[in-house]
């Protein structure tokens, strides 16, 4: 099956070369790249977060396949699908689907199901793919929505995505899709997405967890975000690397009301 792009043009360019120079402009870093085994990235439009999403892609390696999870903003389909065949369309080309990899995954956790209707319009995966083509022609993906904020069940998709990748001996990336705090003062925005960052930088899934919670953190990816910690911590990650973060004021000017957005790499290495 073939997933058609769903916010080419309006989160990103959909033309080739637009959105090569685009991306040009943003996978801006210092030139040395790390090896990680997780990450997370924002998924605004590219006006507003690519920056950000931007300094994480030119920081890190992108290996052979890349697991995206990514919150269903929407709510349609499965709680946990798992795009299992075919490829997704982008404006650059076709990224393959890594089946062998998806079916693996759809074993270890009985919860989790094989479904295209979670990720037909939603647009947190989608987002990151151009990034993933830009870094690596040929990279693979397996695309995870999810819909349902149930911590122990994040806790099993994590251990599930890392027992998988073991059992096939796979070189992969766990990318987590989320923004952070939406539609609060620039001041209040920062003070909040600090504590949150904090846990992802300290690999602390439940004290991500329960600092979004405690403090209504209004984190959209913070499922996806747990079970990346999950899975890379039993990947070998030692430690999460803050990449960057800004807010939507940066591109709008108008710091009253905000959405945060951060870049985080896992490294097995302290960096």
């Amino acid at each position: 099956m073939l997933r058609e792009p769903s916010v080419a043009g309006a989160f990103y360019p959909a033309g080739r070369a637009e959105l090569e120079a685009t991306l040009d402009r943003l996978v801006v870093g210092p030139g040395q790249t790390v090896a990680a085994v997780g990450a997370v990235s924002p998924h605004a439009g590219y006006m507003y977060s690519g920056r950000a999403a931007g300094g994480l892609f030119a920081a890190i390696e992108v290996p052979p396949t890349v697991v995206i999870l990514g919150p269903n903003h929407r709510g349609v389909g499965a709680r946990y699908g798992v795009y299992d065949e075919g490829a997704w369309r982008t404006p650059m080309g076709d990224t393959a689907v890594d089946e062998e990899l998806a079916a693996a995954i759809l074993k270890e956790a009985e919860f989790l199901q094989a479904d295209t209707a979670s990720h037909l319009y939603e647009h947190s995966i989608e987002v990151q793919v151009p990034f993933l083509m830009y870094r690596r022609a040929d990279v693979a993906i397996v695309p995870v929505s999810i819909g349902e904020h149930d911590f122990e069940r994040l806790e099993r998709l994590g251990s599930a995505i890392a027992a998988a990748c073991a059992s096939l001996d796979r070189e992969v990336l766990v990318l987590a899709s989320s923004d952070m705090t939406h539609y609060e003062s620039a001041e209040s925005a920062e003070r909040k997405d600090r504590m949150a960052i904090e846990r992802m930088q300290a690999l602390d899934e439940e004290g991500l967890w329960q600092v979004v919670r405690s403090h209504r953190i209004s984190m959209c990816g913070v499922a996806p975000a747990v079970a990346a910690i999950v899975a890379a911590r039993r990947m070998g990650a030692r430690d999460g690397r803050l990449i960057s973060y800004m807010t939507s004021a940066e591109a709008t000017g108008d710091d009253r009301e905000v959405v945060g957005y951060a870049s985080l790499a896992f490294g097995k290495e302290s960096q």
